[in-house]
């Protein structure tokens, strides 16, 4: 009599030998996919004359995908509306391009695709295919190149767009603004080199743009532009060099609001010198009426600080500029006021100690403060008043490896509303010299003075700066350990500062050239550098 052998041993006999199978038969791996798509075909075929078609099929031997699409590919002149690019979000063997926009006659168009086609698996590009046709009978060839540069970075920060109007009876300047131009190309994204082709023999206009939004057109409020002054005639053998900017903007201010008891805040765009700018109360004054203006250290914002309110719901305010005048309007609230209080920020070496209240500072007195240091010796020093960032400033000698007390006594600082301060012990440390490192800079072959020779940090915040107007030797001390760049400001007309540019009245910015090298500051170490400048 035979026996049955139960059901659920017959179920794991299965499972492990199907397991055993599937060891024996796994794959071992192979080596990683490096290898980029390959073209295969085109329907119409790549650099097509007499084109009418509504669509346009690329072909590879793989499946492949579409990696940041609008930022990559760029379409020469460009078509408005934008044709639809397919695949969008999921893999396939072919580009899809469906033109929605009435093409041009005998016009040459070049849609580069960058970057942008990278094979589906491990993501390997298919750099710069480019596919052209015409819808005359011949193809365009002329082709133009160059490099953009950023005017105060190292090297721009993101893609720059270059851009070539046709200089024609209907250009203006302000074409930047609303119209797309005939040609487009993005710079490359190391070397920052550009090449514009399948050009047609012409006069144009070259700009640059650091086009943040991908339309083509200037926004000056966002964006960085860069331009060749005069006209370019293609065909041409010259190479080109643009150097974008960010311009700077008039004042505009925005509408108060009313931020605090006693204070109403005043937002601005725009470039603003705050010494400049005149803040008036029009609506009428109660007896004994005081204002203040503070800037904010970091935002475009003024605080507009006042001793009594005139008790009214709304406040009228007249805001001048050397170039605007506006009449404003703030909307008061019952909100309570802030108490003095008076904080410090300690300086170093080079740095001077200061006091600073979230007030208005109105008067202080420098024999209510002392200073000692170490051996408990008074150490003089001068006070300063800044009002506008509102603090006071204490100067003094400042010795390396030493203590230094000071004290604020009651009195030494009072408000715009007669508060005065409690007494304030803060205790200020220096460092001994060995902390600091040493940068000697000998610059040669000056072809233009006066120049600001600055060090930043590789963000490029200013760290030291010094001004000449002859000399070519200068020596930083007091530096801390670290990465610096070393960059040289040519200040053309002597104001001892860097300017911007401006497009419509054709200003160039301000050269400033990098030292190639980053710099290393050591403690404890002078070193001297020699630098050539172009």
């Amino acid at each position: 009599m035979k026996k049955r052998v139960p059901g659920f041993i017959l179920v794991l006999i299965l499972l492990f030998t199907t397991v055993q199978c599937a060891k024996k038969g796994m794959p071992e791996g192979g080596p990683v996919d490096e290898d980029p798509p390959k073209f295969l075909r085109a329907n119409p075929e790549n650099f097509t004359t007499n084109f009418d078609k509504e669509e346009i099929r690329i072909y590879f031997d793989e499946y492949i995908k579409l990696d940041k699409p609008s930022q990559q590919i760029i379409i020469s002149p460009p078509m408005v509306p934008k044709p639809n690019i397919m695949p969008l979000g999921t893999a396939r063997k072919d580009i899809k391009i469906e033109i929605t926009d009435t093409l041009e006659e005998n016009t040459t168009y070049a849609i580069n695709f960058g970057k942008s086609i990278v094979d589906n698996n491990e993501g390997n590009p298919y750099d710069y295919f480019k596919y052209v046709f015409s819808t005359g009978d011949y193809i365009d060839s002329l082709a133009v190149s160059g490099i953009v540069k950023d005017a105060k970075l190292k090297e721009p920060s993101e893609v720059i767009s270059v851009m070539l109007y046709e200089a024609d009876t209907s250009y203006t300047d302000s074409i930047v603004f609303k119209e797309t131009p005939r040609y487009i190309t993005y710079s490359q994204d190391s070397t920052f080199n550009f090449s514009l082709e399948n050009l047609k023999a012409g006069t144009y206009r070259m700009v640059a743009l650091m086009d943040s939004n991908d339309n083509y057109l200037y926004n000056p409020k966002k964006e960085k532009i860069g331009f060749v002054e005069g006209d370019i005639t293609i065909p041409t053998e010259e190479t080109f060099e643009l150097t974008v900017f960010k311009e700077q903007l008039e004042f505009e201010p925005k509408r108060p609001n009313h931020f605090k008891g006693n204070q109403i805040i005043f937002g601005y765009e725009g470039y603003a010198d705050p010494d400049s700018i005149k803040i008036d109360l029009l609506s009428a004054r109660p007896e004994g009426y005081r204002s203040r203006i503070i800037k904010d250290p970091v935002k475009d914002t003024l605080y507009y600080w006042y001793n009594t309110s005139p008790g009214l719901d709304t406040l009228m305010f007249a805001v001048n500029s050397p170039e605007t005048q506006d009449t404003l309007i703030a909307r008061m609230g019952n909100l309570e006021r802030d108490s003095l209080m008076v904080s410090t920020e300690n300086g170093d070496l080079i740095k001077d100690f200061k006091l600073k209240a979230n007030t208005p500072i109105v008067e202080y007195a420098a024999d209510q403060i002392r200073i000692m240091d170490m051996d408990s010796t008074d150490v003089p020093f001068e006070a300063e008043f800044d009002p506008l960032l509102n603090e006071v400033r204490l100067k003094f000698e400042k010795k390396p490896s030493n203590n230094y007390n000071i004290t604020a006594y009651p009195g030494a600082i009072t408000d715009l509303f007669e508060e005065t301060n409690d007494t304030i012990y803060k205790n200020m440390t220096t460092k001994d010299l060995s902390a600091f490192g040493t940068i000697i800079i000998d610059l040669q072959n000056i072809q233009q003075f006066p120049v600001i020779v600055q060090l930043t940090n590789i963000k490029g915040e200013i760290l030291a700066e010094q001004y000449s107007e002859d000399r070519s030797n200068f020596t930083f001390n007091y530096l801390n350990p670290g990465d610096i760049l070393v960059r040289v400001i040519f200040d053309s007309n002597a104001n001892q500062k860097w300017d911007t540019g401006n497009y419509l009245k054709k200003i160039q910015p301000e050269r400033i050239q990098y030292l190639r090298d980053t710099l290393e500051v050591r403690a404890n170490w002078d070193q001297p550098y020699k630098f050539s400048l172009d």
